[in-house]
């Protein structure tokens, strides 16, 4: 059994940055010792045989080839029915 003393609550705390009263020293000690207990129980478990779980969906990474597309549109004439045009780009009111 993995029993958490004071003194490792209050260096986690220190490591934390936290600044913990007397009474949750005792409930985080408390609360610790059985969180390393529970994964005490994890790790007695007889996991051999099994594969790892990556992926539940059966579904791969697909990438597409980076690869810029012509659609066959000139700048001009994507721009030529903007209301305000600047520097070849459309100009828009200011967004925050």
């Amino acid at each position: 059994m993995s029993k958490l003393s004071r003194d490792d609550v209050l260096k986690l705390a220190l490591l934390s940055r936290l600044k913990l009263t007397d009474d949750e020293i005792e409930r985080f000690r408390v609360e610790l010792s059985s969180i390393l207990e529970y994964v005490e129980k994890l790790n007695s478990v007889d996991v051999s045989g099994l594969e790892p779980t990556y992926q539940v969906t059966g579904l791969k990474n697909v990438m597409r080839k980076d690869e810029p597309v012509d659609y066959g549109y000139e700048t001009e004439g994507l721009l030529k029915n903007a209301p305000a045009v600047k520097d070849n780009q459309f100009k828009v009111k200011r967004v925050l």
